[in-house]
């Protein structure tokens, strides 16, 4: 899914791009994107965009008209940008705002159509979409406790709860976690002064580093490759392979349709965390350490 880098870059581009453009047509191929009644698409026709902004891990199109579209890419949900009208004619086509200047379509892959699109009218409207997470960029070092402290979480979960921080998902909060060195399933409520502090400048660093490496990468051009899979990271993504900072082999736990990566050495002290599936179907015979991992991988 798109986190707060990748939103980021989408609306900056897209701003960039199309601020004042007139918007002259909302083709829907899905019916199922279009989750809001009134207003309708047409009312959007002939408005132009007033500005791009980010909301969690939603982008917000205002118009003029005081209209705003709020679109939610989820999973598999992506944009591309044409210079002309483009056909919808690929399964995974969802829509196209065609603007004076070209098409903006959005795609989603896979058969789960989960991408979100919604039109509202004034900010009464918008602020529904709100899901109150905290803004690191804009909080204070008691504030960023504070939330963290509100509610008794693993640190992967509260980093990545929308209504305690906004924008983080699980892609940059395996990223966060080994930057602070921190375990995944480490209670908020068992966290030092400093452990929260140093998470919360992990959390800035991280976020800045990738959003400025995705604006770096797409220049002027418009963002063709939004993954959560990118080179470069350190654990996310890289299960089995050696961690940049001790080379020990990152580890996973694999829950519902996602994964956390980590790195034993670097977070955990050297303990191996649980793996539902795994741990559960193996028991007691469930290796504690990296040193009994290897021992139970080697050729007899």
């Amino acid at each position: 899914m798109p986190e707060l880098p990748d939103v980021t870059v989408y609306c900056e581009r897209i701003e960039s791009m199309l601020r004042g453009v007139v918007l002259t047509e909302l083709r829907l191929r899905s019916s199922f994107l279009l989750r809001s009644v009134e207003p309708s698409p047409t009312a959007l026709h002939g408005q132009s965009l007033v500005l791009v902004r980010r909301l969690g891990k939603r982008l917000v199109f205002q118009f003029s008209g005081d209209l705003y579209l709020v679109l939610h890419l989820m999973i598999a949900g992506r944009l591309h940008w044409f210079p002309r009208e483009k056909k919808l004619g690929s399964k995974i086509d969802l829509c196209a705002f065609d603007f004076t200047t070209g098409s903006l379509v959005l795609t989603e892959a896979g058969s789960k159509r989960r991408a979100s699109l919604h039109i509202v009218r004034g900010a009464a409207g918008l602020a529904e979409f709100s899901r109150g997470g905290l803004e690191v960029h804009a909080c204070s070092s008691a504030q960023f406790a504070e939330r963290l402290r509100s509610e008794n979480r693993t640190c992967k979960r509260a980093l990545t709860d929308p209504t305690l921080f906004s924008g983080i998902g699980n892609a940059y909060s395996d990223e966060i976690l080994h930057r602070a060195k921190l375990s995944p399933i480490e209670l908020t409520s068992r966290l030092a002064d400093g452990d929260i502090e140093r998470l919360r400048l992990a959390v800035l660093s991280t976020l800045d580093e990738w959003t400025d490496r995705l604006r770096q990468e797409v220049g002027s051009g418009f963002p063709a490759k939004v993954t959560a899979f990118r080179p470069g990271m350190a654990v996310h993504g890289r299960y089995g392979q050696p961690c940049p900072v001790c080379s020990s082999p990152v580890q996973r736990i694999r829950y519902a349709d996602n994964e956390c990566n980590y790195c034993v050495a670097c977070q955990c002290g050297g303990r191996l965390l649980a793996d539902r599936g795994l741990s559960t179907l193996l028991k007691k015979d469930w290796p504690k350490t990296l040193a009994e991992l290897e021992e139970r991988r080697r050729p007899l």
